[in-house]
């Protein structure tokens, strides 16, 4: 190449001619003007100079940024917008992304982790941000702005104590006007207006749903209501309720119901509620209690002040001022309306056209719907609404946020399905015996959590008792609840929420607790002696974890006739709901979730003839052998055992 001009060097640096015109005298080459012109050799040694000075001051700006700056990630970032935050060319975060083999562009979107990584790289501090952190960052919260909203309750406590009924007695004579009494039951929670004040009831079935939401990490619920009739006192599902609330760490209000009934004790419940930790005010505690009768609507105002008195203690406060957060109570996919979800707004105003994001998915509000069914256009804190709009059924317990950005709400939607995906490849992260040993050697568990079930509460306390003993410096066993009768979905959501082992005695799990268990991946390990379930404990805890026993259920049949034969006995007339019934296979009778019989199957019949197996589908007769104390409404389990050799 030829001589070049100053002025175009210059151009080419972009720098000012008179700023190059010194660079080169400082270099000891003479020019006369922007005119002049210099060798390419020269014009080479002032590139190099020029470009290294530039990088330098690069430099220092980048270590000036990285000790005064903390990037903040969000869950989806894009790296544009990333390279900016940091002050570098998007370029170089390419360059080292694809050193590490991660193909990207300069648009992509990246998840936290991803980001965390290019931040370290560049030597930058970060910090991980949720939506909600980024939307309360844009957003003014200013104390006035705050104001009470009602309380949210849920009322829980034994299935025959009168929670239906309590429930019927506040939404009929509670409600002010007829509009608000046209409940809908569907939307799984309603609202009622009295003198003092409003209350949100979630409209649940008790404990079961109260802890799938703490399950999910979230906290709605503020009061519980825990109902126990005054003539029969505490009772399984009673103490269910408690262990449920006080592990969520909410207040109880308890609502003494079936006063009207002669003869009953209002003083014992609260004599027996308060080994429970449950101590009435009158005796010195924190806990209200309120007699009603749900049946003749006595104490129903009294019990509803009471809650109200609470929620004014606490000081309920919410702000309806920002774009709205909340929570899914439930979800559904609607024939008509698509997939439809009841929001609990937990702060802000949901209005119709807000754009927002909901788990993993997002969406724009087309249109709101009160409790009674009735359209409204918003939504403010502690109100509940169903929600059309949705691009997915979310589940319940999913957080609801409100943003601006519609591109961003996609974005957010994306990396959180894609982030499920990878966690439900790498999940197993649940506690079991089998690989407790290691877990406590690695320092991660701490407090074994266990949840028993037994067909006695004998059997409950003695393996209660017998764990709590076997607790090591290492790691100390807390039952978190024993109870009588079969495994149920609440004892799965218990165990899921806490982490914890389900062990059972001549129990079994109901169908949904057994679906739940499998996709919650909660060990839950049932036994016939109580010694067993000790030794195994004791055996994971020390590595030394016998080979596993595992059972695979061949069938389940549903007695729905019972009938006498002459030399034969009681014949189950039964009607087969899965899977396949073999003759001369070892069977359970189970009834009401808890094993009655354990033992052969030994006549097998289709109409008059002898038959080896009957499908799915199909009616049959069945009798044990030597065993006739059959009901209608058994249910018949084949089963085998399978062993499993314990791998490492």
């Amino acid at each position: 190449m030829g001589n070049i001009r100053v002025h175009y060097l210059a151009s080419e640096l972009d720098i000012q001619s008179p700023e190059l015109i010194k660079l080169l005298k400082d270099e000891g080459v003479k020019v006369k003007n922007k005119m002049s012109s210099v060798d390419t050799e020269t014009a080479e040694l002032i590139r190099s100079i020029v470009e290294e000075k530039k990088k330098k001051e690069e430099d220092d700006d980048l270590q000036i940024r990285q000790k005064d700056i903390v990037i903040s990630i969000g869950e989806a970032t894009n790296l544009k917008d990333l390279a900016e935050s940091m002050g570098v060319v998007g370029t170089e975060i390419i360059k080292r992304l694809m050193k590490q083999g991660i193909m990207v562009t300069i648009n992509q979107v990246v998840d936290q982790e991803t980001a965390k990584k290019i931040c370290d790289d560049f030597g930058f501090q970060s910090k991980e941000i949720t939506i909600d952190n980024e939307i309360e960052t844009d957003e003014e919260d200013n104390e006035e702005d705050y104001a009470f909203r009602p309380p949210v309750v849920t009322i829980m406590g034994h299935v025959d104590h009168g929670k239906t009924t309590l429930l019927d007695a506040i939404r009929k004579t509670r409600v002010t006007d007829t509009e608000a009494g046209g409940i809908t039951q569907h939307i799984g929670a309603y609202s009622v207006q009295i003198d003092r004040g409003k209350i949100t009831f979630l409209d649940t079935p008790g404990h079961e749903a109260f802890t799938a939401m703490r399950a999910r990490g979230a906290q709605i619920t503020d009061i519980v209501v825990l109902v126990v009739a005054a003539d029969d006192g505490i009772k399984p599902q009673t103490e269910e309720a408690i262990d449920h609330a006080l592990a969520a760490k909410v207040p109880v209000i308890v609502a003494v119901n079936k006063i009207d009934k002669p003869g009953t004790n209002p003083d014992k419940i609260k004599k027996d509620l308060a080994d429970f930790n449950l101590i009435p005010e009158e005796w010195g505690g924190s806990t209200i209690f309120a007699n009603v009768s749900a049946l003749k609507n006595e104490g129903i105002e009294n019990l509803l002040e009471m809650i109200l008195l609470q929620s004014e203690i606490m000081e309920l406060k919410g702000n309806p001022k920002p774009m709205a957060r909340g929570v899914v109570l439930e979800s559904k996919l609607h024939k008509g309306k698509g997939p439809v979800a009841t929001i609990l707004v937990q702060k802000g105003t949901l209005r119709v056209g807000d754009i927002f994001i909901v788990g993993s998915s997002h969406g724009r509000v087309r249109a709101l719907f009160s409790d009674c069914g009735k359209k409204v256009k918003s939504a403010i804190p502690s109100i509940p609404v169903e929600v059309i709009g949705l691009n997915d059924v979310p589940k319940a317990g999913d957080g609801f946020v409100v943003v601006q950005d519609e591109k961003r709400a996609r974005q957010i939607s994306t990396s959180r399905t894609q982030k499920q995906r990878e966690d439900s490849l790498l999940a197993g992260t649940r506690i079991t015996l089998d690989d407790l040993y290691k877990q406590i050697s690695d320092g991660v568990v701490k407090i074994l959590n266990i949840v028993i079930k037994a067909d006695v509460q004998g059997s409950v306390q003695a393996v209660k008792e017998s764990l709590i003993k076997m607790g090591t410096s290492e790691v100390q066993i807390k039952v978190i609840h024993g109870g009588v009768g079969g495994v149920t979905e609440s004892d799965v959501l218990l165990a899921s929420a806490s982490n914890a082992i389900i062990i059972g005695f001549n129990v079994r799990p109901t169908d949904n607790a057994r679906v739940i268990a499998e996709r919650e991946r909660v060990d839950v390990r049932l036994y016939t002696v109580i010694y067993n379930a000790i030794g195994d404990v004791k055996a994971a805890m020390e590595g030394l974890l016998e080979p596993t026993l595992s059972e695979k259920i061949s069938g389940k049949a549903e007695v729905r006739e019972v009938f006498v034969i002459p030399k034969l006995g009681k014949i189950a007339g039964c009607y087969v709901l899965d899977g396949t019934i073999i003759r001369n296979s070892e069977a359970r009778l189970i009834r009401d979730s808890v094993v009655v019989h354990q033992g052969k199957i030994c006549s097998l019949r289709r109409f008059k003839d002898d038959a080896k197996e009957v499908a799915s589908g199909y009616e049959c007769g069945i009798g044990f052998e030597n065993f006739f104390d059959i009901k209608d409404g058994d249910i018949i389990e084949p089963f085998t055992i399978e062993k499993t050799a314990k791998t490492i």
